[in-house]
C-alpha cells in the first residue's frame, strides 16, 4: 500500500490539498484531525474532562467511529459540521494530548491506512502513524495567512478577530508540539512546502508533481 503522508498546523490547507490530491491519485483521503475532534466532541457531550485519561482512553477506543469521505460519523450520526464548531476547536487539543486517546486512534488510523492506498493528513502522519510512509510532505503557511483562511471559513458577524485567531493558532501550535504524546513536528525526511499566497491548484499541482518524482525513484 502507497501512504502518502501531509503534516501540517491548522490552517495550512492540508484538508484541501489532501483531498484534491487523494482524489486526482484515485487514494483514499483521511483526515486524522476529524478523528480527535470526533472523540473531543463525544466527550464533551458525556461530560468528560481532559484529566479522566482511563475515561476517555476507553471511550476513543470503543467510539462508533466512521470517516467516509467529508463526512464524520459518530454512533451513526452526521457529526460533520458539529466537529467544526469553536468549542470543539478549543478543546480538541487538550483532548488529543491526552496518551491513551492518541494510541487508540493510532491504531484505528494504521489499520485504515493498510487497507488501501491512502493520502493520511494531521500532525504526527509522517512521524508517528506511518514513519515508514513512502512519501512525506509537511505543509505549512504563515500565521497571518492561516487566520486570513479561518476568517473567510467562519465568515460569522461574530467572528473572532485575526489577531485573535492569530494568537489561538499559536498557542495551538505550541500546546501541540510540546505535548508528551506523538508531539507536533516535522519529520526530518518530509519535504516542506509552504503554500503562504498560493493559489490551491498550484499547491495540488505541486504535491503531484513531488509525489510522481518520489513514485519513479
Amino acid at each position: 500500500m502507497t501512504v502518502v503522508a501531509i503534516d501540517g498546523p491548522a490552517g495550512a490547507g492540508k484538508s484541501t490539498v489532501a483531498r484534491r490530491v487523494a482524489s486526482a491519485l484515485g487514494y483514499r483521503h483521511l483526515d486524522t484531525g476529524a478523528m480527535y475532534r470526533a472523540v473531543a466532541l463525544a466527550a464533551l457531550e458525556r461530560g468528560l474532562g481532559p484529566e479522566q485519561a482511563a475515561s476517555l482512553e476507553q471511550l476513543a477506543a470503543d467510539l462508533d467511529l466512521a470517516i467516509e469521505g467529508d463526512r464524520v460519523l459518530v454512533e451513526g450520526r452526521d457529526v460533520s459540521a458539529r466537529v467544526r464548531q469553536p468549542d470543539v476547536t478549543r478543546a480538541v487539543s487538550a483532548y488529543s494530548a491526552v496518551p491513551g486517546v492518541r494510541a487508540a486512534l493510532v491504531h484505528r488510523q494504521r489499520e485504515l491506512a493498510a487497507q488501501r492506498d491512502v493520502v493520511m493528513e494531521g500532525r504526527d502522519i509522517g512521524t508517528t502513524v506511518v514513519p515508514d510512509a513512502g512519501i512525506k510532505i509537511f505543509l505549512t503557511a504563515s500565521i497571518r495567512e492561516r487566520a486570513l483562511r479561518r476568517l473567510a471559513d467562519q465568515g460569522a458577524d461574530d467572528a473572532p478577530t485575526r489577531s485573535e485567531l492569530e494568537a489561538s493558532i499559536a498557542a495551538r501550535d505550541e500546546a501541540d508540539a510540546t505535548r508528551a504524546a506523538s508531539p507536533f513536528v516535522r519529520a526530518p525526511d518530509a519535504v516542506v512546502v509552504d503554500s503562504t499566497g498560493k493559489d490551491v491548484d498550484d499547491v495540488v499541482a505541486e504535491l503531484l508533481l513531488l509525489i510522481g518524482e518520489r513514485e519513479r525513484r
